[in-house]
């Protein structure tokens, strides 16, 4: 097809549009609104060094391409991971002789391994992958460090990865970001930005590598199956759900259920420092992560 500047947003959705039909199953809404996509790629510019020539950004789920076009415009290596075989001749046909900057690679962006010198990830997620997911950039991330990484994601689940209000939004998912990541909200996106429009309203959520003070020599996956065990049943004690060992427990190396009991009998009874007086009668949402990387210290400290 025509070079980049020939392309435009709703040339690129009308394109596909006329060929396939959105597909539900693969949450198939497709970015037409000019403003959020300038905005994701202005927000890198912001939080790391802007993209250009040495930058490679990971783009999940490109669909017609109108977020690859401002990605490919700045100079930046691309790589589109795209399970759907239409979307996929779509950009083979519309980005044409960029073999050295774009890499389309048909397949499930939970399934296989991702490039290991991808240094942005930037993407407009399909919601019915968003946790599995970033489980994926988390374990990608803990290996080839990310500079930066912007995704829009529906609303509500944006205000769970950043539990930036408090009670309503804590749980294992934003607890399990808050250890590699500063999760901040950007701007709302109304579900008319898109084609064809959802029946939610989505957000841009940016994700900044963090090294936290509060996780030195902290069992990582522990502190994970902790809070995951107590938010699992979030009216309960926090009492309550401690004095039964997690489920697979055993996953985490060096535990077993006894351990876990013999490390708990006495733990209610101390005062740990930097915890609240009568920490154990508190619900799960009553404490923040750096007081569930405490509990954590003091269990596996037994």
């Amino acid at each position: 097809m025509a070079l980049l500047d020939d392309l435009d947003t709703r040339l690129l959705v009308d394109l596909l549009r006329d060929r396939v039909k959105p597909q539900k199953s693969l949450g198939q809404h497709f970015l037409v609104d000019d403003s959020v996509i300038s905005r994701a790629i202005e927000i890198v510019s912001e939080k790391s060094y802007g993209l250009d020539k040495n930058s490679h950004v990971l783009e999940i789920g490109p669909g017609p391409g109108s977020l690859s076009l401002e990605i490919l415009r700045s100079g930046a290596k691309l790589t589109a991971i795209e399970i759907d075989i239409e979307s996929v001749l779509h950009l083979k046909r519309v980005f044409l002789d960029l073999d050295e900057q774009l890499t389309i690679m048909e397949q499930d962006a939970l399934v296989g391994n991702w490039p290991q010198d991808i240094t942005h990830i930037i993407s407009n997620l399909p919601y019915q992958i968003s946790s599995p997911i970033l489980e994926k950039i988390q374990n990608h991330h803990a290996n080839n460090l990310i500079s930066c990484i912007v995704l829009l994601v529906q609303d509500e689940f944006a205000e769970r990865m950043a539990m930036d209000r408090g009670y309503d939004t804590r749980g294992p998912l934003g607890m399990s970001l808050w250890l590699d990541f500063d999760v901040n909200l950007d701007r709302k996106v109304p579900s008319n930005c898109f084609s064809p429009a959802p029946q939610v309203n989505s957000r841009l959520v940016v994700m900044t590598p963090i090294s936290r003070e509060e996780m030195v020599n902290i069992n990582r996956k522990l502190f994970r199956l902790i809070t995951k065990h107590c938010y699992s049943n979030r009216r309960r004690k926090i009492r309550t759900s401690l004095s039964k060992s997690p489920k697979r427990l055993n996953r985490v190396s060096g535990w077993h259920k006894k351990k876990w009991t013999s490390a708990i009998e006495g733990i209610f009874n101390d005062t740990i420092p930097g915890l609240p007086e009568g920490w154990p009668d508190l619900r799960p949402e009553d404490l923040g992560p750096e007081e569930w990387a405490i509990i954590t210290h003091a269990i596996s400290s037994k």
